[in-house]
């Protein structure tokens, strides 16, 4: 094996509800990117994962590894005393890298037993990260950040992923970092106008699909943000290039940005196009079933919806959908117990009602979890245990029983003021038959007089799961 995914996340204290104590619901969409980056390292299941933190030890000439067989720490600067992990180190990953870099004249290695307090540049992604993947899995390497020339973050980066292919691991490298941290006047670092150019340039070298564009941003632009977290980003990009010289391939995507208390907040993946795309292609597409980046954020929004309306009562904020989705449209929220496949609440929009998607991916969440009238609310105790999916509707056309197929189309009869919609390809649900019947009985319409007595529609969904 070898590096097979890198992510990027930020590490802002309050992003834990125990230190947030109710404002971390000012960053939904970094925590629904924080929540998907654990899901999909739980999916990986690496062996090693390399943690890059601007806050562990760090040097203007030298790049720290964690010293030891491991380390632990907690949040209690922050007052949260229990929040706190303990990581137990690779250690022969670690002295395989620092040979590396040592070979290639590199300034690296353990230099004291100093940093065995994890900070929170680790403690903050690993409380999202234990949930779904926890430390008992995976050994890790903890890496400092580090002010050494461009040029030897690069080369560093890049005996990380020949490390990983030399000793055969399965690893994933986490890069935690803040962006800017000057984006508001009000903000505790105050504004300057080199803040939102900074979180611009990440983005567009994220969606580039060149993580190399990490090494030629501006040196005083950079300092005037006053980011964090750029010495990890270039030792991201050496460490692709390298996967990528041995024949791996990568896509990017941009999980989340968000600003809103000053400091950016950038959740990136760069993963292995080849399993995207045999995933994608497991699929037809006559079905409807959404592509996996746009999955990502609808469900993301849904599942952050859900969480956070049921602890707190409260909704995140609408964040701006990729331009791939549309603006506006009707959609369903299914919940269904991950352990039993049951349905927990559905609800749904026949046609949008709200000012956006993601508004309504929204509103049906909330209505899905706890206004679906065959059940009872969600309960806290429930969150852990539930699968999600969004059905995005195309607008309905009419149609008759001939032109149905329960696997391609939903269907809607209506009769005088009753009307009722199913969505397609249902488990159980194998005829247009049995389709039209259950509708039929959805919206209180008795179907025993003939289907002809009822108007029929049709439409199709993008399912996204």
């Amino acid at each position: 094996m070898s590096l097979v995914a890198a992510y990027v996340v930020p590490h802002p204290p309050l992003a834990v509800p125990e230190v947030g104590r109710g404002s971390e619901s000012g960053i939904a969409a970094t925590l629904a990117g924080y929540r998907e980056v654990a899901r999909r390292i739980e999916e990986i299941a690496p062996e090693t994962i390399l943690i890059v933190s601007p806050h562990s030890a760090y040097y203007a000439d030298w790049i720290y590894l964690g010293a030891g067989d491991g380390a632990a720490g907690s949040l209690s600067q922050f007052g949260a005393s229990e929040v706190s992990f303990a990581l137990q180190y690779d250690e022969a990953f670690r002295d395989a890298l620092a040979a590396c870099a040592d070979a290639a004249g590199l300034p690296a290695g353990c230099v004291s037993e100093r940093a065995r307090e994890l900070d929170h540049g680790v403690l903050v992604p690993l409380y999202y990260l234990e949930q779904r993947y926890p430390s008992e899995n995976y050994r890790a390497v903890s890496i400092g950040g580090s002010g050494v020339a461009r040029e030897e973050l690069l080369a560093f980066g890049r005996c990380m992923a020949k490390t990983a292919a030399d000793l055969d691991r399965k690893a994933v490298l986490l890069v935690s970092g803040d962006l800017s941290h000057k984006l508001k006047a009000d903000g505790p670092y105050g504004f300057d106008p080199a803040a939102p150019r900074f979180d611009e340039a990440f983005a567009a070298v994220v969606e580039s699909g060149d993580p190399a564009g990490f090494a030629d941003l501006d040196p005083s632009m950079c300092e005037d943000a006053a980011e964090c977290g750029l010495s990890g980003f270039i030792m991201l990009a050496g460490a692709l290039g390298e996967a990528q010289a041995g024949g791996a391939a990568f896509s990017s995507e941009l999980l989340s940005y968000e600003g809103p208390f000053g400091v950016g907040y950038g959740v990136a993946a760069f993963e292995p196009t080849g399993e995207k795309q045999a995933a994608a292609n497991g699929e037809e597409t006559a079905r409807g079933v959404a592509d996996a980046s746009d999955a990502d954020h609808l469900v993301a929004l849904a599942r952050a919806t859900v969480e956070q309306y049921v602890r707190t009562k409260s909704v995140p904020t609408a964040p701006t959908l990729p331009s791939s989705l549309p603006e506006r449209a009707a959609c369903f929220v299914s919940i269904h117990t991950a352990s039993t496949g049951e349905l927990r609440g559905c609800i749904g929009t026949i046609e949008p009602v709200q000012p956006t998607l993601a508004d309504e991916v929204i509103e049906n969440a909330v209505s899905a979890s706890t206004r679906d009238p065959r059940f009872p609310a969600i309960a806290p105790c429930e969150l852990d245990d539930l699968s999600i999916s969004v059905d995005v509707l195309f607008p309905p056309e009419p149609a008759t029983v001939a032109d149905l197929d329960e696997r391609r189309y939903g269907v809607i009869v209506t009769q005088g003021f009753k009307r009722g919609l199913l969505l397609p390809d249902l488990e159980g649900v194998d005829t247009v038959e049995e389709q039209i019947r259950i509708a039929c009985m959805k919206a209180g319409i008795d179907p025993r007089g003939g289907f002809d007595r009822i108007d029929i529609e049709r439409f199709e969904v993008v399912r996204h799961e």
